[in-house]
């Protein structure tokens, strides 16, 4: 009621003053907000969204891998053959008062040349070392291989403007034979080898001995599976030819050998997968005389590529 001034809601309240400082607020949000952000920056943006799509395509191509540690090669006469055949040697490692015979001598000698560095060490320390391996005195230490990207193959064929040659392995599982057809593939003119990641012979200290340095002068790449990766290389444009002793096509009938091309050695034992042999676009048999029924994988690859070098030339 009127003149009721103690009653609930009867005073009128007047409206508040103004914040002090307010007006440095005010100013901020007149003020801009710098230059555009590019469009590649800008989330919404098409740009922006290709560069992620571009980024996850990369991270999806699988990396270069390594052997993992390096490994050793021990005693005299295994250092001093790896020595001659150019394998690659990070560190030349003797016992303390080893016997200085003549192998021992022209390991001096060798890595004096390479420029290979020489360390002594004590018995028990190379012992633990070489994992207690027959050492003898002398051990050589050799990098750990970087393995190519299977793709890496075809690009380096490219680059030499030649129709790819690639020899891909299956189930090879002695070094010794990984390396042999590592030195045929360098010698007749293949692009690169491609061996699987699991189930099969990496590239070891034996490897690269019996490759004879041919290792460091071709790339070998690996793949985790093998099926899927000459599948790849046919969607590429090459024929896969799997070597099989029962081989519908004869070795020196082999029409494929001049164009772009994939040639699949398997295990002397077991010869090629059968989802392997499911894959290749032809399988062809090697002529051989007194019923001798297999060769082993180095040779096979070697008299293979023989006969696609000769086509070729």
């Amino acid at each position: 009621m009127p003149g009721n001034s103690q009653r609930k809601g009867s005073v009128r309240k007047t409206a508040k003053k103004p914040t002090a400082g307010s007006g440095g607020r005010v100013r901020r949000g007149l003020e801009g907000k710098g230059p555009t952000p590019k469009a590649k920056d800008r989330p919404y943006h098409q740009a922006h969204k290709a560069a992620k799509r571009a980024e996850k395509s990369q991270q999806r191509k699988p990396k270069r891998r390594t052997t993992g540690d390096a490994e050793w090669i021990a005693g005299r006469n295994p250092v001093v053959e790896a020595l001659r055949e150019g394998v690659p040697v990070n560190g030349l490692y003797v016992a303390e008062g080893a016997e200085r015979d003549g192998r021992l001598r022209e390991a001096f000698r060798l890595a004096s040349e390479r420029g290979i560095s020489l360390l002594e060490v004590t018995k028990t320390e190379l012992d633990r070392m070489t994992g207690g391996a027959v050492h003898q005195g002398l051990a050589a230490r050799i990098p750990a291989y970087e393995y190519a990207h299977p793709d890496d193959l075809l690009d380096r064929a490219q680059e030499l403007g030649e129709p790819p040659l690639v020899v891909a392995l299956d189930q090879v599982t002695d070094p010794r034979n990984l390396g042999a057809a590592i030195r045929s593939a360098a010698a007749f003119g293949a692009h690169g080898v491609v061996i699987p990641e699991r189930r099969a012979a990496g590239m070891t200290a034996a490897a690269w001995k019996t490759s004879a340095g041919a290792a460091a002068r071709i790339p070998v790449a690996q793949t985790v599976n093998l099926v899927r990766q000459l599948k790849s290389y046919q969607e590429a444009g090459c024929m896969v030819v799997g070597l099989a002793a029962d081989g519908d096509v004869s070795l020196p009938a082999l029409e494929l050998a001049d164009g772009p091309l994939v040639i699949v050695v398997g295990s002397e034992g077991d010869g090629l997968s059968r989802l392997v042999a499911e894959t290749c676009d032809q399988l062809v048999s090697i002529p051989m005389a007194n019923q001798v029924e297999s060769l082993n994988a180095g040779v096979a690859a070697s008299v293979a590529l023989y006969a696609v070098a000769q086509a070729r030339t």
